[in-house]
């Protein structure tokens, strides 16, 4: 019965074709938000739209910067670039690929309803030179400009006019758009088919300017939430690729005939958000009608009440590496050894604390967490309530998937909150700004859903991201990650280890940054 059921999954979401010994069909317990490549800055809605739009910038597979839609860029002066771009690219739809889609998508991309307007600021004012150059000019010094500029996506000013998207859809407030589920991109893939939860079709692009590694030439995602069901699949062979086998299944898929596993070191932090601008909770009850995370002892216990090593042990099944960091990567820039190390475990510790603070009785609250985004992200909260449940405190999780649980926080309507940064960029930079700096103008602390407020903290990340020297620069970003993690404004948990299933005869390249590109991918008998 399971084995028929399968076959009727993914027979629908094959459109019922007959499929291709080069069609790839993968998987993943999440769908992509949205198609607007400018709308939401989610790492899986991200990959999927990569596959279709481009930067002018790429990553290789040990994620250095290379060229893409533009073949060469120089820093013409501290405050100025200047980008060439490729002659003879085309967007899927026909349309010439110019300076002033450029310009057009760096503008666009500055948008209030853009989640990359901090990174689009960051670039400066892109200005056409002629139909192949676009210079930009900074107000300030930017250390990690090219890390910025390749986070922004290029679309087509004529499509985007003609479909009346010059700006994008706003997610967090249900918009919708041509680009919710259309697109049109420069990329090795085009958007064949998109429905929201069922499956989204591509074929590869043949007027592609870059060169295919690989040999597939289409490609049908679908999203499976259940585990069980998702593993299944991959063991019949049903689905060639799963983004994110749960980590207990991964033991039985390494012995299973047919699959392997592709692991690595993923450069994402999860941690804890909570909100510390309101002076009572908004989701919760606590003594005297108070917002207890306003307390730094309340802040701390819940630190100290944490068991990472048995989350790890227990939960993860060892994909994870318990960390008292604030970067997402281990190899960030000006690491430092001793800012990465946690505070104690210290139950006992954590209960006087909660004493101290008035609350030897705990509170309640609702703990926000995404159950399709992180890697056992629901599992997660469910030990964490488990744990502060020791301190008394009452936490009622409250589950939902991504889709919803973004907006959500983007609407700053939690008290509670499992979250996680990263990407491609290592530099302390790509979290200290949008995530940790208070919340401002231009994109500054757009991320920062708890409305942390620390203005020494925010004085030194802000100076980081213009300062020109780099032992100073170094300076400023370890005094300002010492203050935010001495206040213990996010609890620190982990950083995500990822395994890939995948059938035996698929070859794929495991990125640090969970990167799936399917120009890269190779299918053999």
């Amino acid at each position: 019965m399971r084995r028929v059921l399968l076959s009727a999954i993914v027979f629908a979401a094959c459109g019922g074709a007959l499929v291709q010994a080069q069609t790839l069909r993968w998987a993943s317990q999440g769908d992509p938000q949205t198609m607007d490549p400018h709308s939401q800055n989610e790492s899986m809605t991200n990959m999927v739209n990569g596959q279709v739009y481009e930067r002018l910038t790429s990553r290789d597979r040990q994620l250095n910067i290379v060229s893409g839609l533009a073949s060469e860029w120089s820093q013409v002066a501290p405050l100025l670039w200047r980008f060439k771009l490729r002659p003879g690219v085309k967007f899927h739809e026909g349309q010439s690929f110019t300076a002033d889609d450029v310009v057009f998508s760096v503008q666009r991309a500055k948008e209030a309803s853009s989640q990359f307007a901090v990174y689009a600021n960051a670039v400066g004012q892109p200005r056409k030179v002629d139909e192949l150059t676009v210079e930009f000019q900074l107000s300030s010094y930017n250390p990690i400009f090219l890390q910025h500029i390749d986070l922004l996506w290029m679309m087509s000013k004529p499509w985007a006019e003609a479909h009346k998207v010059v700006r994008p859809l706003d997610f967090k407030n249900k918009e919708e758009a041509h680009t919710s589920l259309n697109a049109n991109g420069t990329g090795p893939f085009r958007l064949v088919a998109r429905q929201p939860g069922i499956k989204t079709q591509f074929k590869r692009f043949p007027g592609w300017w870059g060169r295919f590694e690989g040999n597939v030439q289409e490609v049908v995602f679908s999203p499976i939430a259940n585990d069980a069901t998702r593993l299944a699949a991959l063991v019949s062979g049903e689905i060639d690729f799963v983004l994110d086998p749960a980590p207990r299944d991964v033991p039985r898929l390494r012995n299973s005939s047919g699959v392997k596993i592709v692991e690595g070191p993923e450069n994402r932090l999860i941690f804890i958000g909570m909100d510390q601008a309101r002076d009572k909770l908004l989701h919760g009850q606590a003594p005297g009608d108070k917002n207890p995370f306003k307390d730094i002892r309340v802040r701390r216990a819940l630190y100290q009440a944490v068991d990472v090593e048995a989350m790890r042990l227990k939960l993860m099944n060892g994909l994870s590496v318990p960390t008292g960091g604030l970067t997402p990567s281990a190899t960030a820039s000006f690491f430092d050894a001793a800012l990465d190390a946690r505070y104690p475990f210290d139950i006992a510790a954590a209960r006087k604390l909660m004493a101290e603070a008035g609350y030897a009785n705990g509170f309640e609250v609702t703990l926000d967490c995404p159950n399709n985004r992180y890697v056992n992200d629901e599992e997660i909260c469910q030990a964490l309530a488990a744990m502060w449940a020791q301190l008394k405190i009452k936490v009622r999780v409250s589950a939902m998937p991504r889709v919803t649980f973004f907006p959500k926080l983007e609407k700053l309507d939690s008290s509670l909150f499992l979250y996680g940064w990263g990407g491609a960029i290592t530099d302390a930079e790509s979290i200290l700004t949008p995530v940790y700096r208070n919340r401002g103008e231009r994109g500054v602390g757009a991320y920062n859903y708890g409305g942390v407020r620390n203005d020494k903290f925010d004085a030194l990340a802000a100076q980081s991201s213009v300062e020109p020297d780099p032992k100073r620069r170094e300076q400023m970003i370890k005094a300002a990650l010492s203050e935010y993690k001495e206040q213990f404004h996010v609890l620190p948990l982990h950083r995500q280890m990822i395994p890939w299933a995948v059938r035996s005869n698929i070859s794929v390249v495991h990125r640090a940054d969970n990167w799936f590109e399917l120009s890269w991918v190779h299918i053999g008998k």
